[in-house]
C-alpha cells in the first residue's frame, strides 16, 4: 500500500518540465499505466470526455514548435522593460527534446445529449478532462517522467496539424518523457516571473 506522505511526496514534486527531457523512449507498460490513470479519471455523468493522441512523428513535432515559437513572439511582442527581459530567459516548451507529444482532447457531444450533472455547468466536461490531464502529470512523476504543458498555440492549427474533428477541442499538448532532473523550484519563480502566494491567502470561511 503506497504511504500517505508519498502521495503528497509526487504532488509536490510535480513540476511543468521545459529544458530538463533527455529524449529517451518511454516504454510501453510505463506509458500505459499513465494513460490509464489518466482515463481513471473523475469525469461528469461519466462520460469519460477525452481522446489521447500520441505524437512521436519528428516532422509534425517540427511543425507544431515551429508555430509555438511564432506564438511565443506574438506574446513577447506585448511585453516590455522588466517583463520582456524575463520573459526572454524562460523556456516554454520541450516540444522536440521530449520523448512523445500526448495531446488531450475534449469531446463535449460524449455522453450527449443528456449529461447527468452538467445540464447547470456547461463546462463540467471540460473540468473533467482537466482531472484526467492532472491523473496523468501525477502517474508521470511517480513513474519519474516529466510533463510540460505547452499552451503556446492556436486550437484550430492544432485540431488541422493531427487530423482532430470537428467539435473536438485540443486542450493540451502535453510532452512527456525521462528527464535529467526535476527542479524544487518551479521555472517561473526561478525565474523572477511570478511567486507561489501562501494558502493563506487563499482560504475563506463561510463566505468571501
Amino acid at each position: 500500500m503506497v504511504a500517505v506522505q508519498d502521495l503528497y511526496d509526487v504532488m509536490f514534486r510535480r513540476r511543468d518540465v521545459r529544458a530538463e527531457f533527455t529524449g529517451e523512449p518511454v516504454d510501453d507498460q510505463t506509458l500505459t499505466r499513465v494513460l490509464g490513470a489518466a482515463h481513471a479519471a473523475p469525469s461528469v455523468g461519466l462520460t469519460q470526455p477525452w481522446d489521447f493522441l500520441l505524437v512521436r512523428d519528428r516532422s509534425t513535432r517540427q511543425t507544431f514548435f515551429d508555430h509555438v515559437q511564432h506564438e511565443r513572439d506574438t506574446f513577447a511582442s506585448t511585453l516590455t522593460g522588466e517583463k520582456a527581459e524575463k520573459f526572454g530567459r524562460i523556456k516554454i516548451d520541450g516540444v522536440l527534446e521530449s520523448s512523445l507529444g500526448v495531446v488531450v482532447t475534449y469531446d463535449a457531444g460524449r455522453g450527449g445529449p443528456a449529461v447527468l450533472g452538467r445540464h447547470a455547468i456547461a463546462d463540467a466536461g471540460l473540468y473533467s478532462v482537466c482531472l484526467a490531464i492532472q491523473n496523468l502529470w501525477l502517474a508521470a512523476t511517480a513513474e519519474e517522467l516529466g510533463v510540460g504543458w505547452v499552451s503556446f498555440y492556436r486550437e484550430p492549427f492544432l485540431a488541422g496539424l493531427l487530423g482532430i474533428p470537428d467539435g473536438i477541442r485540443p486542450v493540451a499538448w502535453l510532452c512527456l518523457g525521462p528527464v535529467s532532473r526535476r527542479h524544487d523550484v518551479p521555472d517561473l519563480e526561478r525565474h523572477g516571473w511570478r511567486t507561489r502566494s501562501p494558502l493563506e491567502s487563499v482560504v475563506h470561511q463561510e463566505k468571501w
